[in-house]
């Protein structure tokens, strides 16, 4: 099937395992909040056991490393994408709004980016990962 859309991660290539699963959740769940309509139906076994609704399309996670990651950020505000994105300093607290808090102290071109996600037009998102490979 193709979507007129597309979902797209960029996550920082040197974290930790535990880090870039945590990343890719929290980006992930930005995109569900900010486009309600990306998710799908509810799912149920063959035993009538129900499940979560999913995000409803593929997303495609790369990788980056600093610049790279800042780059795309720049690419995506500079064609009027809103990202969802995730900071170092977001590891070191323990709730939304103290994350909420963690950015909102540090000006744009400062972040220490180690995430971010969004969902666009698929030519669009193409020209904001533009280079970037895929994360192995």
């Amino acid at each position: 099937m193709q979507f007129d859309t597309k979902i797209a991660v960029v996550i920082r290539t040197d974290l930790q395992a535990w880090q870039k699963l945590n990343v890719a959740s929290f980006l992930t769940s930005g995109i569900a909040a900010a486009f309600p309509d990306c998710i799908g139906e509810a799912y149920e076994d063959a035993s009538g056991t129900k499940y979560h609704a999913l995000i409803g399309q593929p997303i495609l996670i790369y990788g980056a490393d600093a610049a790279a990651l800042s780059r795309a950020l720049d690419r995506a505000l500079a064609r009027n994408v809103v990202p969802a994105v995730y900071t170092e300093d977001m590891f070191r607290t323990t709730h939304d709004a103290a994350n909420r808090e963690a950015v909102r102290a540090v000006a744009r071109t400062d972040l220490n980016l180690v995430g971010i996600g969004m969902r666009a037009e698929r030519k669009v998102i193409d020209k904001i990962v533009d280079s970037l490979k895929f994360h192995s």
